[in-house]
């Protein structure tokens, strides 16, 4: 009997040393059952783009529009309002576009992360209309993010496993492709499509996030040729490659999640994924440069969406080596990625002029959402509080350039809010297209407004959502509204536009009227598609990576 006894104590002091070794490196066994499942990477293989005739039509021809969509850039990370380490990163093309067309003051996101903001884009329409209102995330994701926080973290995050019940089908599977099964509906109309019917050739690179059901993938949605990635991200180099220099955010379980998750590759038009050349976004670059030059003789849409400056944080090492003036790490790491990003930009604003097509591109410039505090730089949205995943001005209020010669006045800044969902408007409404007539367009065409043929604001309200948390703009009045907190802020921007004061308590009958204006959004809008399982704390004016105390100001958001 004691020698029964000695090994049941020694199995249960192995599978107890067991347990703990698994929960102590819970990351990375929830990272490998997800990659485990990963679809191949083929090689890299050259794109042929579709040639467009060998000489242009003749007649009047509508303009090209070129969208350039970047993905978490902060508001003071160009150098027209500040820039990276005090403006040790230049960013001149970028600038270009506002010194060359208009810049509006206050542009809006259309949500504080990513992929509602891209359904906004694409369809004029608030994302909560149609129950795009999550970023589609694999459930491994979800729990982690859920489950872990920062040490000493005095909020800590939730993750509601009860609500997997009620996930679409295939979208619990431990892989990241499952993520794909989480789409916008296929019976929204894009901005791509309204454009084609116009006989526009368009042209997606890079993100999409949109999902990859089937009606819902870009080459569905309007696109006749698409080369990037489906779901949220892409690695720019592997980790390991001679030409890459990394920075990592231990404290971060987003950032622990991909590393080890996100693949280095592309598809073109829903074929097997292959690898790119070279680092992402001069790949996405070089390509972008190739179909204009195919397209020149006819009008296309292309929708530029490069995945920088996004985690994973990893700049190609040439661009790193020239900011030696930056002393830390991470900060020259993130520069590099920004002074890579403006290069590009730039060279595909010169192949327009080198093709005698810039006087008559639309170009406009914008970011997915403010930037991310989790990569742990305190000024990334400065001078506003708050970051991505917030709607304070810091996670909502982004850069926001239109630049056409031959229509908008060139160095023209636009004071009053507008948003996002302007952008399939004023684009259709470049083209000479109509948006569809059996669904109600949120957004407006803003070219008469920045050619003075239309005065006043584009828009007394702008809404935005994740879950129960909720806000509103009324003019300059505009309210937050957490109700997992039972918090509310409210800030007139005309006054504090920084978001110092919140004169809630002051002020209650404004807060009773914003509410119903809430309320009355909320009524127009539609049950989310699936259900929130994530809900955490996002502080608004600390980082990642710095002590958070009781008493910091935070929000809890949904996803």
């Amino acid at each position: 009997m004691g020698r029964w006894l000695r090994w049941g104590m020694a199995l249960t002091a192995v599978l107890a040393v067991g347990v703990g070794v698994a929960w102590l490196n819970r990351t990375t066994i929830l990272s490998m059952i997800a990659r485990a499942q990963m679809p191949p990477v083929g090689p890299n293989q050259p794109v042929t783009w579709t040639q467009g005739p060998s000489t242009p039509a003749e007649g009047e021809r509508p303009p090209n529009v070129v969208f350039i969509l970047v993905d978490d850039l902060g508001y003071n990370d160009i150098t027209l309002h500040g820039g990276v380490a005090d403006g040790a990163v230049p960013t001149p093309s970028i600038d270009s576009l506002a010194r060359d067309g208009v810049a509006f003051a206050r542009g809006y996101t259309g949500n504080a992360t990513c992929a509602p903001s891209r359904a906004a884009i694409m369809t004029g329409r608030y994302p909560t209309r149609f129950g795009f209102e999550f970023t589609p995330a694999p459930v491994a994701f979800q729990r982690m993010v859920g489950t872990e926080s920062e040490p000493g973290a005095p909020v800590k995050p939730k993750f509601f496993a009860d609500r997997l019940s009620d996930m679409p089908p295939g979208s619990t599977e431990r892989t990241l492709q499952a993520v794909n099964t989480l789409s916008m509906p296929a019976s929204e109309v894009t901005v791509a499509e309204v454009l084609k019917a116009r006989g526009y050739h368009n042209i997606h690179l890079g993100k999409w996030h949109l999902g990859g059901a089937k009606g819902s993938r870009p080459e569905d949605q309007g696109f006749d040729e698409s080369l990037g990635f489906i779901a949220g991200g892409a690695m720019f180099l592997p980790e390991k490659d001679k030409g890459v220099v990394n920075a990592k955010q231990p404290w971060d379980p987003i950032d622990r999640f991909l590393w080890p998750n996100l693949p280095y590759s592309v598809q073109y038009n829903g074929q097997p994924a292959f690898a790119p050349r070279g680092y992402m976004t001069d790949y996405l670059a070089d390509e972008a440069v190739a179909a204009i030059k195919a397209n020149r003789n006819r009008p296309f849409f292309m929708y530029f969406a490069p995945n920088a400056p996004h985690t994973p944080l990893q700049a190609k090492r040439e661009d790193y080596d020239a900011l030696a003036q930056i002393p830390d790490h991470r900060t020259r790491v993130y520069g590099a990625m920004i002074r890579n990003l403006d290069h590009n930009i730039g060279r595909i604003l010169q192949t327009l002029k080198d093709e005698g097509l810039d006087r008559n591109t639309l170009v406009i410039f914008t970011t997915d959402n403010g930037g991310a505090g989790y990569i742990g730089l305190p000024k990334v949205n400065a001078p506003f509080r708050g970051f991505k995943s917030t709607f304070f001005e810091g996670g909502i209020r982004a850069p926001f350039f239109m630049r056409w010669p031959e229509v908008i006045p060139a160095g023209s800044t636009f004071p009053y809010p507008v948003g996002h969902v302007d952008i399939f408007a004023t684009a259709a409404g470049a083209a000479g297209a109509q948006p569809p007539s059996d669904r109600e367009i949120d957004g407006v065409n803003l070219l008469p407004f920045v050619r003075g043929e239309a005065a006043g604001r584009p828009h007394q309200t702008l809404f935005w959502r994740s879950g129960q948390y909720k806000a509103v703009m009324d003019g300059d009045l505009k309210l937050q509204v957490n109700e997992a907190r039972d918090k509310v802020w409210l800030f007139d921007l005309a006054k504090d536009p920084t978001e110092q004061r919140d004169i809630s308590a002051s002020d209650p009958a404004t807060v009773a009227r914003l509410r119903a204006l809430i309320r009355d959004q909320d009524a127009r809008s539609v049950k989310p598609t699936w259900p929130s399982l994530l809900q955490g704390p996002v502080y608004v004016d600390k980082p990642g990576g710095v002590p958070h105390l009781a008493g910091d100001e935070y929000i809890l958001w949904d996803n």
